[in-house]
């Protein structure tokens, strides 16, 4: 078991620079602005051989007693609950402030095992910018520099000192990940406090609460998943700041990086063109998708039969997912919602055997030819899996270039049925294939062979007149 290292302190602190120091990524999104962490944040880090989890903390302010400040609070004090060792982070140039004393009043409560490190040192007398901070009552302040990496291994190995380390394997990463998208303020959040069975992120009613995407382990009858929260995806010409700019950056990579995803639509505002192009997007990265609509209950008869023809009308090029009608706040639909997502994932990563595909494809082209283009027919020999996530089936023949689109989707309808290939794109290729001769030119006529060319021509005149 991996000990964990919570990250806590005020707001613009440099808890996220810290972050991404010891994961040594760029998870989490790092700007000058208080506030920008909101909910918990894990990673992995390695010092030496010895690994352990790292969590990222919004801003703690405990005096606040509502909206987003106290749900940012709470997200932290549970931090602090599961961690082993706790780093409180503050600011040596801005000293010791009373809301450091507060924090350091709730950490001694907490009966953890804390650390303050002084950061944004670099430059400064170590002494000297220390000194202030042992009035809080935790022990030895330890100067560090998250930016620079100054005293942060150091401080480190002293948070692991204490803890046994075991060289473990390397984890296989066979489970899904499913990423959760959708425009703002759909109950995404929601959604996955629902599925994990606690308030692992914060769902507030305002539009923009998460900003980050937050990865989030969770087992459900045996078998694990990392869900993805993530930042909602507005419209372009709507995206001003700049923080919100790096979440849709964020967004997005979640989607690449995600095997399954959820994409998350609002029951009671009607399906829109951004949903359309969100769609889109999760095609064209060719992910398994299972689409959700939330805020179903209390809706009368006439409003579901009208949401359900937008469904058909407008979303018609995701036939191929399944569509759920759910509560996250309620809980109601989640059951089948994760089967869908099981069935996803399997499609996504199934292994197509080559003479299966193509006895398959021979079956389809003796059911419908494929039509004459020009002066020749496409003849498509056989196919092969060229790739997963999603399937790739690559067909090898000749004239393939002149496949027309409508016999495309004709193979791609005919191997999803045949292979069971629900929730995910597929995508066929063709692959030509080419003369060898093409290329060669050919060998100069010898006195001998043009000798015998006119002996034949005379015989052939000679005989036929």
């Amino acid at each position: 078991m991996k000990p964990t290292i919570a990250l806590v302190g005020r707001p613009n602190v440099g808890k996220s620079t810290l972050f991404n120091r010891l994961t040594k990524t760029r998870d989490a999104i790092v700007a000058d602005i208080p506030g920008l962490t909101r909910d918990r944040h894990y990673g992995h880090g390695v010092v030496g051989e010895k690994p352990f989890l790292v969590v990222d903390t919004g801003g703690f302010e405990p005096v606040a007693s509502d909206g987003i400040f106290h749900e940012m609070a709470k997200q932290s004090l549970l931090a602090v609950d599961e961690a082993d060792v706790v780093v409180f982070v503050v600011d040596a140039r801005q000293g010791l402030t009373p809301q450091d004393k507060i924090i350091a009043d709730h950490l001694r409560k907490a009966r953890r095992k804390v650390l303050v490190a002084v950061n944004k040192a670099e430059g400064m007398p170590h002494q000297v910018v220390t000194a202030e901070f042992y009035e809080l009552g935790l022990g030895d302040p330890y100067p560090i520099s998250a930016a620079h990496g100054e005293g942060v291994r150091q401080l480190v190995e002293l948070a692991l000192e204490e803890f046994p380390f075991e060289k473990e394997g390397e984890e296989e990463d066979d489970h899904p990940k499913i990423a959760v998208v959708g425009r703002p303020n759909v109950g995404k959040s929601t959604l996955i406090n629902s599925l994990v069975g606690e308030e692992r992120v914060i769902a507030f009613d305002l539009p923009g609460t998460t900003r980050d995407s937050i990865y989030v382990d969770f087992e459900r009858d045996g078998r694990p998943y990392t869900l993805i929260d993530t930042a909602g995806l507005r419209r372009r010409g709507k995206v001003f700041e700049t923080i919100e700019k790096f979440s849709v950056v964020k967004t997005l990579q979640a989607i690449e990086d995600a095997n399954v995803v959820v994409l998350v639509l609002d029951a009671r505002q009607d399906i829109s063109e951004q949903d359309a192009h969100i769609a889109g997007f999760i095609l064209e990265s060719g992910r398994a998708l299972v689409v959700a609509i939330n805020k179903w209950d209390g809706l009368d008869r006439d409003l579901r039969e009208r949401i359900k023809g937008e469904m058909e009308r407008k979303l018609a090029f995701l036939s191929f997912a399944r569509t759920h009608y759910i509560s996250a706040l309620q809980g109601s639909g989640l059951g089948n919602l994760l089967s869908s997502v099981d069935e996803a994932y399997a499609a996504a990563m199934a292994k197509l055997p080559t003479p299966k595909l193509t006895r398959a494809l021979h079956d389809a082209v003796a059911k419908h030819q494929c039509p004459i283009v020009g002066l020749h027919r496409p003849k498509m020999r056989y196919a092969h899996q060229g790739g997963s996530n999603p399937p790739i089936i690559v067909i090898h023949g000749n004239a393939l270039d002149s496949v027309p689109e409508h016999y495309k989707r004709y193979l791609e309808k005919t191997f999803r049925e045949l292979f069971k290939l629900q929730g995910t794109p597929l995508r066929v290729q063709f692959k030509q294939g080419s003369n060898p001769y093409a290329d060669r030119k050919a060998a100069p006529i010898t006195k001998r062979e043009e000798n015998k060319a006119r002996r034949e021509r005379r015989f052939r005149k000679k005989k036929y007149g």
